[in-house]
């Protein structure tokens, strides 16, 4: 805690200033993140007693819901784009209202296509596990992306996808070659992501 003040706000004021962080908004980063700065992480850098100047970045708040207020604690629920810290949104409410502010819990409830109705906890997967039914719990990689645009491509053209535009080297002389220059050779980098699995994990089961 790095400062205190009274709670002398009104509940209407409360939810007038919440209402306001709707929509896009410039946000500045905490020290205490994964940032990197010139190749250290911010964390580090907090955890030494130095503190950097971060730059504003911009993110969005598509809706921000309050479930209840009890001053001087608000719960509410945030829906955002990603690379949105919420802490620093409490942080940043507080400031606005004049008597800081911070975050008291966090619970994520969702991510892209995953919610909690669809997670399992780790206890929950290493009792699957032992009972021999992982599979009925993995998700394919195609179904990661199935709000994506998928599309079908010849064997050549799929080549040229896995190789990322890059310049390749001659597997004789290891010289590069000249931008779009073919090789016999087949591209290891061409897979068939159906092989791969994925399973969504909650670890937010203790609600810390």
């Amino acid at each position: 805690m790095t400062a205190e003040a009274p709670v002398t706000v009104t509940e209407e004021e409360v939810r007038d200033c919440i209402a306001s962080f709707v929509g896009e908004q410039q946000q500045v980063p905490p020290m205490y993140s994964a940032l990197k700065v010139n190749g250290k992480k911010l964390y580090e850098l907090a955890r030494e007693g130095i503190e950097i100047e971060r730059k504003a970045r911009t993110v969005h708040f598509y809706e921000i819901s309050i479930l209840e207020v009890k001053l001087p604690l608000v719960r509410m629920e945030v829906t955002c784009s990603k690379g949105t810290y919420i802490r620093t949104l409490c942080h940043d409410i507080g400031e606005k209202l004049g008597c800081h502010g911070c975050m008291e819990q966090l619970i994520r409830t969702r991510v892209g296509q995953f919610d909690r109705n669809g997670a399992h906890t780790l206890d929950e997967i290493a009792a699957i596990v032992g009972e021999g039914r992982l599979s009925e719990i993995l998700v394919p990689v195609d179904e990661m992306f199935a709000a994506l645009r998928s599309f079908a491509t010849a064997d050549d053209h799929a080549k040229k996808l896995a190789e990322n535009g890059n310049r390749r080297r001659s597997a004789k002389s290891g010289k590069l070659l000249p931008a779009g220059t073919s090789q016999k050779t087949r591209s290891s980098a061409f897979i068939s992501m159906t092989e791969r699995l994925s399973v969504f994990i909650n670890t937010d089961h203790h609600k810390t």
